[in-house]
């Protein structure tokens, strides 16, 4: 049977999109999950960012365990693949002293979260943002150090967790924010994407 997936990213949703996403099959959300309220409620999954201070904020404290949104996701996605960020590291000590935090892996502190309620694991593999980059590359971005983690999450459902006929909609991406994503770029490909029919923005 044909799905709809939204995937709800963290920036506005235009008014009159609550019930659209919470109708979906599946809702992805991100993080903190700040679209929940305008964008709907519904949330299975939550994406988050597993390296640096993201990942240290949501774990450190409960109130990231005990929102409504994370408890009522039957799955935890990682991101940013270990091996990838480990990487970086060295590379980053050099170009950008000041990320010395960037590429600390949290990933077994969201197993062990997800161990002790019952949740899925799920780490978007390294393959995934590897290609991503080399798909980016097609849209000149400029200097950047990774793809943001709504869009290496919106590539992944695209190449691996849609199936022919599925119905992969986005809303709350504003594609705009921390210095070092290539937002620019990023908003051409989704664009590119949307234009060649694989990928849908509620618009309200």
């Amino acid at each position: 049977m044909t799905r709809r997936i939204a995937i709800v990213g963290n920036g506005s949703v235009p008014e009159g999109l609550a019930a659209t996403i919470d109708s979906a099959d599946t809702v992805i959300r991100f993080n903190l999950c700040r679209s929940a309220g305008p964008g709907g409620v519904r949330t299975d999954i939550v994406a988050v960012c597993n390296t640096g201070r993201p990942a240290l904020e949501m774990l450190a404290g409960g109130q990231w365990k005990a929102s409504g949104s994370v408890r009522q996701a039957r799955e935890i996605w990682c991101v940013r693949a270990p091996e990838t960020f480990a990487a970086l590291r060295g590379p980053l000590a050099r170009s950008h002293p000041d990320l010395d935090d960037f590429c600390d892996d949290y990933t077994a502190g969201f197993a062990a979260f997800c161990e002790a309620t019952g949740r899925s694991l799920k780490i978007v593999p390294a393959a995934a943002h590897r290609a991503l980059d080399v798909s980016l590359a097609a849209f000149d971005p400029t200097l950047y150090v990774v793809p943001s983690s709504g869009l290496v999450t919106i590539a992944h459902v695209l190449e691996s967790v849609a199936a022919a006929g599925d119905r992969v909609c986005i809303a709350g991406f504003g594609h705009e924010g921390w210095q070092w994503h290539p937002f620019a770029a990023e908003r051409r490909w989704v664009e590119a994407h949307i234009a060649a029919g694989r990928l849908e923005r509620l618009d309200g």
